[in-house]
């Protein structure tokens, strides 16, 4: 019997140590699929009680747990049962003051706020596909959003009426307008297909694109913080804009889906987040890769940094070497380090402790050889694309499916049509293209390489060269204008550059410049720097081009000079660089490494 035992123990630790050398991931893998089967099942009765929706999700929760905290938002706390009535008062007001009805589409431009969601919520009881506006956008681009969504009205929060003609009472409309919404009985069925909303991504083009979100696509983001680990006692801290898929779907809806409680901010400060991880116990946030970098450049706060509660963190974009000191530093969280997109569903998740990777095998996905200068497929005689090997950079492409279903954007097929690779493995399939570059490795986890194409990311943001180009382009003392990323030492994603050739007989009028930028595009779009040149190269898109980058020693620029709203030469500091708000413009530079 002991005899027995003992080659039990012996068999027992084998198995374990050779799990351990060529499966390491064993239990992480088994825990995180145990996770997508008890979603998946959960969806699937939801579905069974006619609970299909996002709204329906949330109707669900304000029925079961009616008293607990869903909203905190600076000094005021909303239950799921307050959010409920405060949209149905908002449901009855835009419908007998605005006629809205079911099939409107209505643009929404409000800041972070609880309201924020009360009126989405509100305008999805009346069955209007809601549009998300970016805050930040304006002129043309603002125009072109309204314009190529087709949004039949403008809900605008308060914060943004600072320059409006008119205000309307809104408290009035609501006051008179009390009660539950009542919708129409024969109004048709939700289908999962349908649109739910639109949210606006960098254009190719030039302007935004409003890409469709279908109901399942946002049905599906709810479970993310659940696959993340979340639970329903976690308080989950959000300082991201709610414009974004990340916000509103994946941490609003990912509340909602726990029956977790939401701490809303205003904007993101990293000189109070601990403070208030503290003030209202969180134990979770969402990030981007920026904010966890602010965190780890500000000075030490023992007293919050060491007494709060935080065990988990989910986002995307984190640097590795910001991560590990994050972790050194603020103590044991879990960081679940993630990648999706606003367009399609797909996505990884990261849910084990190697640091570095954005996720880990889950979803049907494929790595394509691509041509290194123009980033197209390569294709074989027969017309089929050709699959890349474990640790070789490839273009992520995705199948479109059920599960994975891509509506397109609205207002142009064409457009659409551009994002879709056709008879890509076997005549008929359809796949959809990423315009990210990814590398898998030899244990599975899937790298973030570089994004392609005519977009970069800066600040948290997508920001489109040829809208850019375009804009500076109205200027009349610019005669060709273009616009590239560089990466920054230190920092995240690209900064954006700009070469530009003078008209004949106009100088560099940074004044105008600057006012230009300042009434045109959104902070984050400003170029970085800017190179004045004889003529232009013709440069292709390639990965060279996309790999420039600029060294200095940034400590050499006074920041505090940054905070002054004119145009300002500092010509006494380095020669030849002028300064304007966040941005540092370079004037026939040789600081920067090509």
């Amino acid at each position: 019997m002991s005899w027995a035992i003992s080659t039990l123990a012996v068999g027992m630790v084998t198995l374990l140590l050779i799990q351990r050398k060529f499966y390491p991931c064993f239990w992480d893998d088994l825990m995180y699929y145990a996770r997508v089967r008890r979603v998946g099942s959960m969806m699937m009765a939801r579905m069974k009680r006619g609970v299909v929706t996002y709204l329906q999700c949330f109707e669900l929760q304000a029925r079961n747990i009616p008293e607990k905290a869903f909203i905190v938002f600076e000094e005021q706390t909303l239950t799921y049962r307050a959010v409920d009535a405060r949209s149905n008062r908002f449901a009855n007001a835009l419908k007998s003051h605005c006629g809205l009805k079911h099939g409107d589409i209505v643009a929404l431009l409000m800041n972070n706020e609880a309201d924020f969601i009360c009126v989405w919520f509100g305008l999805c009881k009346l069955g209007c596909e809601v549009a998300f506006l970016n805050f930040n956008i304006k002129s043309q681009s603002l125009r072109h959003c309204l314009h190529s969504c087709g949004a039949k009205a403008l809900v605008i929060g308060s914060g943004k009426l600072r320059n409006a003609t008119r205000r309307y009472s809104s408290s009035r409309a609501l006051n008179t307008a009390r009660g539950a919404y009542k919708p129409e009985t024969d109004g048709p069925q939700p289908n999962l297909m349908n649109n739910f909303l639109f949210i606006f991504t960098s254009g190719t083009t030039g302007l935004p694109k409003a890409a469709r979100i279908s109901h399942i696509k946002a049905v599906m983001c709810m479970a993310f913080l659940r696959l993340c680990g979340a639970r329903a006692c976690d308080r989950v801290y959000l300082t991201l804009p709610l414009y974004h898929m990340s916000a509103s779907l994946l941490c609003i809806g990912g509340c909602i889906e726990l029956g977790a409680t939401c701490v809303l901010k205003r904007k993101f400060s990293a000189s109070q987040f601990w403070k208030d991880c503290v003030k209202y116990d969180i134990t979770m946030f969402q990030y981007i890769g920026e904010l966890c970098r602010y965190l780890v450049n500000q000075p030490k706060v023992l007293n919050f940094e060491v007494a709060h509660k935080v065990r988990l963190a989910a986002g995307s974009g984190l640097r590795a070497d910001v991560w590990k000191e994050f972790l050194r530093r603020f103590g044991k969280i879990q960081i679940r380090e993630a990648y999706g997109l606003t367009e399609a569903s797909i996505g990884f998740v990261n849910y084990t402790d190697e640091i570095g990777p954005i996720g880990r095998l889950n979803l049907p996905f494929e790595f394509l050889k691509c041509d290194p200068h123009t980033y197209e497929p390569i294709r074989t005689d027969t017309g089929h694309c050709i699959k890349v090997s474990k640790g070789q950079a490839g273009l992520l492409v995705a199948p479109v499916m059920f599960t994975n279903p891509f509506l397109g954007y609205a207002g142009d097929k064409a457009m659409s049509e551009r994002k879709l690779l056709r008879d890509v493995f076997k005549c008929g399939d359809v796949y959809f293209n990423t315009g990210d570059l990814m590398l898998q490795d030899h244990r599975n986890f899937v790298y973030f390489k570089d994004r392609i194409g005519d977009t970069f990311r800066w600040k948290g943001e997508n920001v489109s060269t040829t809208e850019v180009s375009e804009v500076l382009g109205c200027l009349d003392l610019l005669l060709d204008v273009s616009v590239y990323g560089v990466t920054v030492p230190g920092y995240e994603g690209r900064a954006g550059m700009t070469a530009v050739v003078l008209k004949d007989g106009h100088g560099l009028d940074g004044e105008r410049l600057y006012s230009h930028l300042l009434h045109t595009l959104p902070p984050y779009a400003w170029p970085c720097f800017l190179r004045v040149q004889v003529r232009l190269l013709l440069i292709r898109q390639s990965h060279d081009v996309l790999s420039m980058t600029v060294s200095w020693n940034c400590s050499y620029f006074p920041h505090h000079s940054l905070q002054v709203h004119r145009f300002v030469p500092f010509i006494s500091f380095l020669k030849f660089f002028f300064f304007f708000p966040q941005i540092i413009f370079c004037y026939k530079s040789e600081s920067v490494v090509l």
